[in-house]
């Protein structure tokens, strides 16, 4: 509980970092599998990284330019969001309290808004 407040009352507001410089805080470490796409989203404490059910690196954060990071509420839960030029994406993840699902919002320019509950690995 001590950890869900530190959350809530920890903001991290508008700055354009390195992944490298990322500090997810509470939120969440470890492993979720994207089913639509056969990728699994790995969450460590400074980096976030998308690899193949095989285990091959698909996607590094930790060499990106990450804008508009903050960690947050979001639906009643801890969620970070974020903006990465070289992808040209913003992403959201919510982690509900209540189960070991994570929910993965991706906005793409001139496409509908992307949502899948991944299950936890």
């Amino acid at each position: 509980m001590k950890k869900l407040v530190l959350v809530l009352s920890f903001l991290v507001v508008g700055m354009t970092v390195f992944a490298a410089d990322i500090n997810l805080g509470d939120f969440p470490v470890g492993s979720w599998i994207d089913a639509n796409y056969d990728a699994v989203w790995e969450f460590t404490s400074n980096n976030i990284r998308i690899l193949g059910t095989d285990g091959s690196v698909i996607w590094d954060f930790s060499e990106k330019t990450i804008n508009d990071f903050k960690v947050s509420i979001k639906e009643g839960a801890p969620a970070i969001s974020l903006s990465c030029p070289e992808a040209g994406r913003s992403y959201t993840f919510i982690k509900p309290l209540t189960n070991t699902t994570l929910k993965m919002e991706i906005a793409r320019p001139d496409k509908d808004l992307y949502t899948v509950t991944m299950a936890k690995k």
